[in-house]
């Protein structure tokens, strides 16, 4: 298939923004796939910060990335709109999955305020060239409402500062996740 589902399409948006010896974020960390992806793109050299709020996904991020040797990375029990606490180095990129953690309490799911809070942290931290990938899960309750917000937000980002796309199979049912990937293009005038 010469279309990318939205996961490999995320994968392929980050790896052509991420170099070895930089700065990445996992705003959701879940259960690590996209923690560990970004750990071999940084390199040992580079850093890889996971944010989760549940000690669930905490602790099968921590076990999947002790299983792959992974020391490039830190696992941290907070949202993800705390980012700017954590994290004051440029980053070359970021991704989100909005929703719920498979496998987990589903009444547990990412929120359009919280994750607008750290996009606008990632935007001013992200270098000229950097990619913040958000793929947006909006079939569960709530869901709909999130991701009405979050396309609101970046849709009313300057075109000046930040490029942003949206990537969706449009004729697959029953709410197909699709991407919304910024490109941050210029700094930021305060």
């Amino acid at each position: 298939m010469r279309l990318q589902r939205v996961i490999q399409y995320a994968q392929t948006l980050l790896s052509h923004s991420i170099e070895k010896g930089e700065i990445a974020v996992d705003g959701t960390a879940g259960n690590g796939h996209d923690t560990l992806f970004l750990s071999q793109l940084v390199g040992e050299s580079g850093h890889v910060y996971a944010f989760d709020v549940q000690q669930q996904a905490v602790d099968a991020t921590q076990s999947r990335l002790t299983e792959h040797g992974v020391t490039n990375a830190t696992v941290i029990l907070d949202g993800h709109e705390n980012v700017a606490n954590y994290v004051g180095n440029e980053i070359a990129g970021a991704i989100f999955n909005l929703g719920y953690l498979p496998g987990a309490d589903h009444s547990i799911v990412t929120k359009g305020n919280t994750t607008i809070v750290a996009i606008e942290q990632l935007l001013q931290l992200l270098k000229v060239g950097g990619i913040i990938v958000l793929v947006i899960y909006h079939g569960h309750e709530g869901g709909k409402e999130e991701r009405d917000e979050v396309l609101r937000f970046v849709s009313s980002l300057p075109q000046k500062y930040v490029h942003v796309l949206r990537y969706e199979f449009i004729n697959q049912q029953n709410d197909p996740p699709f991407i919304v990937a910024m490109e941050k293009v210029k700094p930021f005038q305060s």
